[in-house]
């Protein structure tokens, strides 16, 4: 059996591809903060492991890699979801210590994961194995009063470049998705505070459907980069 861990499991993007690996027959760890919405994402599902733990914390991220790899016998792929928007505002009224948390959560979380994961599947046998980072449209086009995000979702890019290029000699692969407006309880939350300026969106179970495709690909083949996004998202075009 297959084996994945996703972080940011417990509501959102991460709680749907959570679902969507367990229903495709694979062993999936949940990972997030939050131990209640971990379980009620997990379902009850024998296949589903349950990882309460703090990304931004190098040591808890170990730990629950560990106990993962203990329980799953080996990590094939990790999804490297984890991460936050943060309040907007303008770059001269953001604080810096929320400045700070949202990159300890965006970036250095994410950096951790990428870490742990590379780790066991350089020494695994088999080696090798799968990252599948999420970064954003806005690693391409920022919307208004988030510089915090746009920045991070950056560097993600970055990161994913990095580890894809080092992880040749060790059979790891590393990939990409950039969603746009997929409907999550927050994108939901959002348009009920806007209804007149609901924005294009799209469902999210096919995230869930397009990162296990990415999972299941054969280990000669890598999606490099997916956009995502529903399809009349002002993201093509020019104002």
């Amino acid at each position: 059996m297959k084996s994945v861990l996703v972080t940011g499991a417990s509501r959102g993007i991460g709680a749907e591809c959570a679902r969507a690996f367990l229903a495709a027959g694979w062993r999936v760890g949940l990972l997030a903060r939050g131990a209640d919405g971990l379980r009620d994402a997990a379902g009850g599902h024998g296949n589903a492991v349950v990882l309460p733990c703090d990304v931004t914390d190098p040591t808890a991220v170990e730990a629950a890699f560990d106990r993962f790899v203990q329980e799953a016998g080996r990590l094939d792929v990790l999804f490297n979801n984890a991460g936050s928007f943060g309040r907007a505002a303008l770059i001269d009224e953001v604080a810096i210590d929320d400045w700070r948390a949202l990159v300890d959560v965006n970036l250095n979380g994410m950096f951790f994961c990428a870490r742990a994961a590379f780790a066991r599947m350089r020494r695994q046998a088999p080696q090798g194995g799968r990252i599948i980072n999420n970064g954003s449209i806005s690693a391409h086009a920022p919307r208004p009063e988030s510089v915090g995000y746009t920045t991070t979702k950056h560097a993600i890019t970055g990161l994913t470049k990095q580890v894809s290029l080092d992880g040749r000699p060790y059979d790891i692969a590393c990939g990409q998705i950039d969603i746009g407006n997929a409907r999550t309880d927050l994108l939901e939350a959002v348009i009920a505070s806007n209804p007149g300026a609901a924005p294009p969106t799209m469902d999210v179970a096919q995230v869930g459907a397009a990162v296990v495709h990415m999972a299941e690909l054969p280990p000669e083949a890598n999606i490099q980069f997916m956009t995502l996004m529903a399809t009349k998202m002002p993201y093509i075009g020019r104002g």
